[in-house]
């Protein structure tokens, strides 16, 4: 028989946390606000349960967060959200593109997202000066925020040390110093792109010292990894970690991924390795897409002799048996050419067995007559889906798109719906509070979003108004590799810094995204 005391306490619990949500005001609260959102299923972004309650939003801020049924309010816009939840905007760790572009970033807030880091892979928003790229994207007006990042590759390239295989300390330093003009610009951290050129070149020194800036401004170094593939992804892991360790910065796993992987089995030895290297005293997170393909240029298929500085003509012709060979073994690997979709014209929608069909010719050598290592961009369909739940099933992994508005795969305009689709709807594999952790505190608090001038990340008083409301059984990821570029449906009301940019499924064509320059 359980025990009265905890009786009481279980039947008390849903009363406790309601008196907690309507005691949540540390601000003033004006008699006419900008924005009531009222009786919604508050879901704050700690992972906490949802409770009823309603939020204040003027200035741009958060206000107040509970009952405001004796505040006698009059806002000048009410928004009534009985029967959905409320959430604070996603945060999208790992995305590309332009924000100020044609295409613009509606794919992003059509999902949810309301901040978005750029400068992945290693690769800066920009070349020359991040400040002045920041000036520019503010005057352009952006949907969403951003978060920008300086890739190390280009700054490999800006220093001069391009494709040097041991840079010298003079080196070194250059890079060094161009990162930390980067941090006092606003970045937020680091990228590194150690799959791609002139990312490969990195020494480990170089990685320590280029991490050094970083750390002092209290930021973090996110990494694509030197190799991603089943039997080197401890050893790639390990390359981060040291980095990590050497210059006592927190570092992060960019869409983790094992590939040739199978089964959730192989997922707990990777999670046991990192979360060894956790115990141990290195600070380190990952975030994951929920795909089973990556997409990024062919390149990924040919070897490194064959990309610059090399010649590419010359390797073709000198070495074409061998690389012929390498690039047969290399795309049978990865589970074959019917496993490769470009998502490049003139082939786009065909797979590379398609395109060899129709030619002919042994796939090989449509990749080395017609394509080339720079001439394509694919999806390569080479993870396995009970491995990647159970990566993005950890407390320490969040969720990211590795997508852009213009990319051909699905994951640009689906990611962050197709986690609340499939995890939450379909499978149950995550309860809801904690899908919306894993976009939302988890990835504001890795960042250090929360602890901004303007905090965002969590619905609480002060913190900025990127806020959510929606239906959870609604949110569809509608894009397919097929369509990759069809908006996600669901996420009908969309707050951005306090201003309205959807309501009720009505797109208000509001442009209140800002970058956020760390402080």
């Amino acid at each position: 028989m359980m025990p009265l005391f905890r009786l009481v306490v279980l039947c008390l619990f849903p009363l406790l946390l309601a008196a907690c949500a309507t005691s949540r005001s540390s601000v003033d609260v004006p008699a006419e606000p900008d924005v009531l959102i009222a009786g919604g299923r508050v879901i704050d972004g700690t992972g906490a349960p949802g409770v009823v309650a309603d939020v204040v939003v003027h200035g741009g801020r958060i206000v107040h967060v509970g009952d405001t049924s004796r505040l006698n309010l009059r806002p000048a816009r009410r928004i009534e959200a009985s029967g959905l939840v409320v959430t604070p905007g996603f945060v999208d760790t790992h995305a590309h593109g332009e924000p100020t572009g044609d295409a613009g970033a509606r794919n992003f807030l059509a999902q949810g997202v309301t901040t978005i880091c750029l400068g992945m892979d290693g690769g800066s928003p920009a070349r020359g000066s991040m400040r002045a790229w920041m000036d520019r994207v503010d005057a352009a007006r952006p949907e969403v925020n951003v978060a920008p990042f300086v890739g190390h590759g280009s700054v490999r390239q800006e220093s001069g040390t391009a494709y040097a295989s041991d840079p010298t300390p003079e080196q070194i330093a250059s890079m060094a110093a161009l990162v930390r003009q980067a941090m006092l610009d606003g970045c937020w951290g680091m990228t590194t792109g150690l799959e791609y050129i002139p990312g490969t070149f990195a020494t480990a020194a170089e990685l320590v010292g280029t991490a050094l800036p970083v750390a002092e401004f209290g930021g973090i170094v996110m990494s694509h990894m030197r190799s991603e593939d089943d039997d080197a992804v401890e050893a790639a892991i390990d390359e981060l970690v040291a980095q990590g360790r050497g210059a006592n910065v927190p570092v992060h796993v960019s869409h983790l991924k094992v590939v040739y992987g199978k089964g959730p089995a192989r997922a707990e030895e990777i999670l046991a390795h990192i979360e060894h290297a956790r115990r141990s005293g290195v600070t380190i997170t990952a975030d994951v897409y929920p795909y089973t393909a990556s997409y990024t240029g062919i390149a990924i298929v040919f070897p490194e002799w064959a990309l610059a500085p090399n010649d590419w003509s010359q390797v073709k012709r000198e070495r074409r048996a061998e690389l012929q060979e390498y690039i047969r073994r290399r795309v049978t690997m990865r589970n074959g050419p019917e496993a490769t979709l470009f998502g490049s014209e003139p082939w786009t929608g065909m797979t590379l067995k398609q395109v060899a069909d129709e030619m002919g010719v042994p796939f090989e050598d449509v990749l080395i007559d017609r394509i080339g290592p720079l001439g394509a961009s694919a999806a390569y369909f080479v993870m396995d889906e009970p491995l990647q739940a159970r990566l993005l099933a950890d407390p320490n992994v969040m969720v990211c798109s590795d997508g852009s508005a213009t990319g051909n795969h699905p994951r640009g305009h689906g990611a962050f719906a197709r986690v609340l689709n499939q995890y939450v709807n379909r499978t149950g594999m995550l309860p809801l509070e904690e899908a919306v952790r894993k976009m939302t505190g988890l990835p504001a608090q890795t960042i250090g979003l929360d602890r901004h001038a303007e905090p965002r990340g969590l619905l609480r008083p002060g913190f900025a108004a990127d806020i959510l409301v929606f239906h959870p059984d609604h949110v569809v990821d509608k894009a397919t590799f097929a369509e990759p570029h069809q908006l996600a449906e669901g996420v009908d009301t969309i707050l951005v810094n306090g201003v309205v940019a959807r309501q009720d499924g009505t797109w208000t064509d509001a442009a209140a995204g800002r970058v956020l320059r760390k402080r």
